[in-house]
């Protein structure tokens, strides 16, 4: 889960009990779900948000993803003996991405982890597993899909400036962006629209406003 505000962009991240190690959150696919419903609801325990813009970007499933970490720690998690201790053998992952304003949300730690917070994406504490390489994974699939998804529609607000929405790209994609190509792409893009009215207050000259058109809407969970 990518959380953007500002001009930040961060990663939420849990501590797991008795380990006192990082990784990603994540959660279990229910018999009665799908995986897309599993993974929905997975986020909205962890952010209390609901309508949450999410992505399936990729299946994990290498003979050897780093569970030995967690090998011989079955009994300090209290799993040893139980119908839950399939979770320290192997485990393959379905990642989802989702990007939220990490303003809005109060990370809720589960059973099995002390703290729930968010992190700068470019500095976190190394992770269980390949969690690292998720990260990577899911950050390079995020820029990627930025040509063509309009990224910020759960973000800004209604009614928001250019320089708001360059902001954004600029914290995912990692770099700034030519302010005058930046616009001509999105307006040839078909995000959004701009409006007559500006937006005042500014000791500049009042920028325009800006909105997303409904045909731009994307996929929630």
């Amino acid at each position: 889960m990518f959380g953007f505000h500002g001009r930040e962009l961060k990663i939420l991240l849990v501590k797991w009990k008795h380990l006192g190690r990082w990784s990603l959150p994540g959660g279990h696919v229910r018999r009665d779900e799908s995986i897309d419903l599993a993974a929905g609801r997975v986020l909205r325990e962890r952010t209390g948000l609901d309508r949450i813009f999410l992505q399936q970007f990729h299946a994990f499933g290498d003979t050897d993803r780093g569970e030995h970490a967690l090998r011989g720690f079955s009994a300090a998690l209290g799993l040893e003996g139980t119908e839950q201790e399939w979770m320290v053998d192997r485990v393959v992952s379905i990642g989802y991405l989702a990007l939220v304003d990490f303003a809005e949300v109060a990370p809720t730690p589960d059973a099995f982890s002390d703290e729930c917070r968010w992190w700068d994406v470019r500095e976190h504490p190394p992770l269980l597993f390949d969690h690292d390489a998720m990260i990577a994974q899911a950050l390079g699939t995020l820029r990627a899909r930025a040509s063509y998804l309009p990224l910020g529609r759960n973000l800004l607000p209604e009614k928001f400036t250019m320089p708001e929405l360059q902001r954004l790209y600029e914290a995912v994609l990692g770099h700034p962006l030519d302010r005058r190509n930046f616009q001509k792409r999105i307006l040839d893009l078909g995000f959004v629209e701009r409006l007559p009215e500006r937006k005042l207050g500014g000791a500049h000259r009042a920028p325009y406003l800006y909105r997303f058109l409904p045909s731009s809407a994307t996929r929630r969970v």
